[in-house]
This record gives structure tokens, C-alpha cells and sequence, in this order.
């Protein structure tokens, strides 16, 4: 498929970028997909500086408005939904039922979710409090309300994993509070955010609220972050990248939403339930090719299940179809470019050197002569001082450390720079919830992957800085303003 060269969204209006247009490129095929807009720098201000102008506005309209418009944007990417599947495909590389069910139907189910959340209380009571009289003034009771105010400007730089589910998530509920949004999107898959931004257009969202920027190297991201129109910069990618946004918002005291990487410890206890614990940890290899930072690819197993658990991870990754994710029975599509590809491939050569056995995958597969496809790799006999073992690869490889008791396993799973989401498998539901609380992770998966979409979602250490998803998302985007009278 190949889409009309594309262009802004500034203000209100569909403005021709001044940098031009560069390739969006399907990971499957090679060819491509669409032209996407190339924001200069001061563009980029521009949408920042409009966002600015519509935050009086927008941020005093009512809730139920908010609401409204959030709910009429969701019923639009319905509409559409198929056409929005296949471009997300093509600009991800994603399997049928990840655009599908994972990408689209995601990011409409979350303007829906806040759709709701614009109407959830934004003021609550603080007890009241007894000051005796003093320097302060007469005694007296005093009330309190704290009030939760949006931030104003937010600038939502999304990833290249999800062109839908990751921009919605920071969009919609921004746009619930009452902020107004810069959007930048990942340069591999912008075309989907726009195809967003279209949906709320039609839906009448104002002049300004809403701006997407998009370009291929650093400067569209960096203006949008140093713009002084800006409050917040709520980023999801990489925690190198994530460290340098964080300086500059530091030295302009701007918020921060931040969703770094991982590296997922699943530790599976010697009472676990081995094929539950495989159906999880496979989803490295199965869940858009370990592209995803809440992956568990860093295996922890007590000596005891070390052989059984390799050798059912073996033939999981064995029974995996590689291949053309439009294909029905592709379960592992390609990864987003050759450089990516590259790089995933440098690290598994990188474990050999350092003393790991490839036990399976570790080549490159070549289902159609196209495409940046990477085998489902499982690297054994790791310790944890290797790098990959340490380092976020983001692909379809897992590596496996065993250990001999609880402790020890503890003790592995803690010393990371990271700390998203980690996993522990267990027969014994106590055992698993007591190895669970000592976990410095943001989240912990008890016998699971899945996830619970009202749980607050965010990292410790290297892995992020705050927390979003449910309700969490609305305290992410507003900033809490505390009222007091006498009574």
C-alpha cells in the first residue's frame, strides 16, 4: 500500500512541512509505504506556541464537552477500523491480529476509557484541620480541597511499537484533563497518528488542542521538548533518550511522564507451573517480535527446572511461524528496520563471544528474500554479568541465568538499571506474592504476562519516572492545587 504524501497538523489546519518528506518503509516487504512530513524547527514551535492559545480555552471547557468529543473520536477510528489496521501493518510490521487487536482496537478503546475519565472527579476533601490562633491569625477550623488543574502544554513523543495504543494513551487522557497536546510522533510509523489526528478533527476537536509533528532525525522531537510553550513531555522509548529529554525539561522545570526501557525478570520458582511459565516467557518471541519493553526476556529458573524449562523453551520457539505478518499463521513478523535488525543481531553474536550457547535461532531467517525478519533466539548457560543478559536487545531473544535458591533468585532479579515489569512463577500462590513484594519493579506478574488496564503503569530505577494507565493517567496529566478557607 502507498498512501498520499502526507501532511501537518498545525493549529487546526493541514500545513505543508517545510523540510519536505521522507520514506516510511514496511519492515515486511522493503517497499514503501507512504511520504511522511518533515517539521522544521520553528514549525514545530508554531504547534506549540497554537496549543498554548487554545489551553485557555480548552482547559475551561466542561467535562462533559471533553467527553463527548473523546467518545465521537473513538466511534470514528471504529469506522475506519480496517483501513487503519492495514496502514499500521504496513508501517509497523505488526501480525494481523496484533494491528488489529493489539494497535487499533487499543487506541480506540482508550479515548473511549477517557471519554469516561474527563468525568471522573477532579476535587477532593482534605479532613479538616484545628489551628490553634497565632502569627498565622485567629484560631479556627480550616477546610481544604485538593483540586487536580491540568499542566497546560503537554508534548506526547509516542513509540515506534505501537503507532496506536501508545499515542492514545498519553492523547486521550491529556485531552481529559483539559491540556492541550504536540504530538511527535516515532519516525518509522507516523502515518497512523495522523490517521488519529484525522479522526479527531472530524470530530470537532478545536483549533490548536491538538498538533502532530513528525520528522526523521532528532530536531522535530527536540523542538517540541525545548519549545517554551511546553509544560510537559510525556515520552515512551528509549532510557538513553529518555535521560537527555529529562535534562532539558529539567533546566525549564517541566513535568515529566517517562516510559523507559526493560529488561523483565521472570523468575520461575522450582515449583512452577513449567507450561504456564513457557506460554509466558514465549511471549518474547511471539508478541510483535520482542519488540516491547515489558517483555520477560531475562529468565531467572531455580537449578532444578534449568534443563526442562531450556528444553520447552526450544520447542516453543521451534513451533513459531516466521514470516509475512499478513499471512494467516505468521506469529513472528518482522522487526521495524535493517538497523534494528542489525543490531539484534550484533548482541546474539555478542552473547557467543561472552559465553552463551544459542540454542536455538541465532541465524537469520529469509521467509520471502524481503524484509527484517529475526529468528526467535533462546541463549543458555548466561550469567548475569554478561551484556545481554544486562542490556535491553528489544527483539525476540531470551536469555536464561539459573540460580540455586529464593535469595539468590531475589538478589538476580534486583540487580538491574532497570525495573518495569518483572514476572514470578510459582506453584505455591504465598511463595509467589512474597518473592513478588521484594521485586524493584513498577509492576510484578504473578503467574501471568497479562496486565490489569486500571493498575498504575510506570517503572523504578532506569525504567521511567511516574506512573499512567486507569485513572493514574489523569493524575500524570494534571498538576494538584490545594484550597483552603476558614470554617
Amino acid at each position: 500500500m502507498t498512501t498520499p504524501p502526507q501532511r501537518l497538523f498545525v493549529n487546526g489546519e493541514w500545513t505543508e512541512p517545510a523540510g519536505g518528506h521522507y520514506e516510511v518503509i514496511d519492515p515486511a516487504t522493503e517497499e514503501v509505504v507512504g511520504l511522511a512530513p518533515e517539521a522544521s524547527r520553528a514549525q514545530v514551535y508554531e504547534a506549540a506556541a497554537a496549543a498554548r492559545d487554545a489551553f485557555a480555552t480548552w482547559s475551561r471547557t466542561r467535562p462533559e464537552e471533553r467527553a463527548a468529543l473523546l467518545g465521537r473520536a473513538a466511534d470514528l477510528m471504529q469506522r475506519d477500523f480496517t483501513a487503519h489496521a492495514a496502514l499500521a501493518q504496513a508501517e509497523s510490521g505488526a501480525t494481523t491480529a496484533t494491528a488489529r487487536g493489539m494497535q487499533v482496537a487499543v487506541g480506540a478503546a482508550r479515548f473511549r476509557r477517557y471519554a469516561k475519565g474527563a468525568l471522573e472527579p477532579v476535587e477532593e476533601a482534605v479532613p479538616p484541620q484545628i489551628n490553634e490562633a497565632g502569627p498565622m491569625g485567629r484560631a479556627g477550623i480550616f477546610g481544604a480541597l485538593a483540586v487536580r488543574r491540568p499542566v497546560g502544554v503537554v508534548t506526547c513523543i509516542t513509540s515506534y511499537n505501537n503507532p496506536w495504543a501508545n499515542p492514545a494513551g498519553k492523547i486521550a487522557p491529556a485531552l481529559a484533563m483539559g491540556n492541550t497536546v504536540v504530538v511527535k510522533p516515532a519516525p518509522q510509523d507516523p502515518l497512523s497518528v495522523y490517521r488519529m489526528a484525522e479522526a479527531l478533527a472530524e470530530a470537532g476537536v478545536p483549533a490548536g488542542v491538538v498538533n502532530v509533528v513528525s520528522g526523521s532525525g532528532p530536531d522535530a522531537g527536540e523542538a517540541a521538548v525545548d519549545s517554551p510553550d511546553v509544560d510537559m513531555v510525556s515520552f515512551t522509548g528509549s532510557t538513553a533518550v529518555g535521560q537527555r529529554i529529562a535534562e532539558v525539561c529539567g533546566r525549564g522545570m517541566k513535568r515529566q511522564l517517562m516510559e523507559l526501557g526493560g529488561k523483565g525478570a521472570a523468575v520461575v520458582l522450582d515449583d512452577a507451573d513449567l507450561d504456564s511459565a513457557v506460554a509466558g516467557i514465549g511471549t518474547t518471541f511471539s508478541f510483535y517480535s520482542g519488540q516491547i519493553c515489558t517483555a520477560p526476556t531475562r529468565v531467572l529458573v531455580q537449578r532444578a527446572l534449568h534443563d526442562a524449562l531450556v528444553e520447552k523453551l526450544t520447542a516453543y520457539a521451534g513451533h513459531l511461524t516466521v514470516g509475512d505478518p499478513r499471512a494467516r499463521g505468521t506469529v513472528v513478523g518482522p522487526v521495524i528496520s535493517a538497523a534494528h535488525r542489525d543490531r539484534i543481531e550484533s548482541y546474539v553474536e555478542l552473547g557467543r563471544k561472552e559465553g552463551a550457547r544459542v540454542v536455538t535461532g541465532g541465524e537469520r531467517p529469509d521467509p520471502t528474500g524481503r524484509g527484517f525478519y529475526v529468528a526467535p533466539t533462546l541463549l543458555a548457560d548466561c550469567t548475569n554479568d554478561m551484556r545481554v543478559v544486562r542490556e535491553e536487545i528489544f527483539g525476540p531473544v531470551v536469555v536464561v541465568v539459573p540460580f540455586d535458591d529464593e535469595e539468590e533468585g531475589v538478589a538476580l532479579a534486583n540487580d538491574s538499571d532497570y525495573g518495569l515489569i518483572d514476572y514470578v512463577w510459582s506453584g505455591d500462590v504465598a511463595r509467589a506474592f512474597r518473592v513478588a513484594r521484594r521485586l524493584r519493579a513498577g509492576g510484578v506478574g504473578v503467574n501471568t504476562v497479562g496486565r490489569n488496564m486500571e493498575a498504575p503503569f510506570g517503572g523504578f530505577k532506569r525504567s521511567g519516572v511516574g506512573r499512567d494507565v486507569g485513572s493514574y493517567a489523569l493524575h500524570a496529566y494534571s498538576e494538584l492545587q490545594a484550597i483552603v478557607w476558614p470554617g
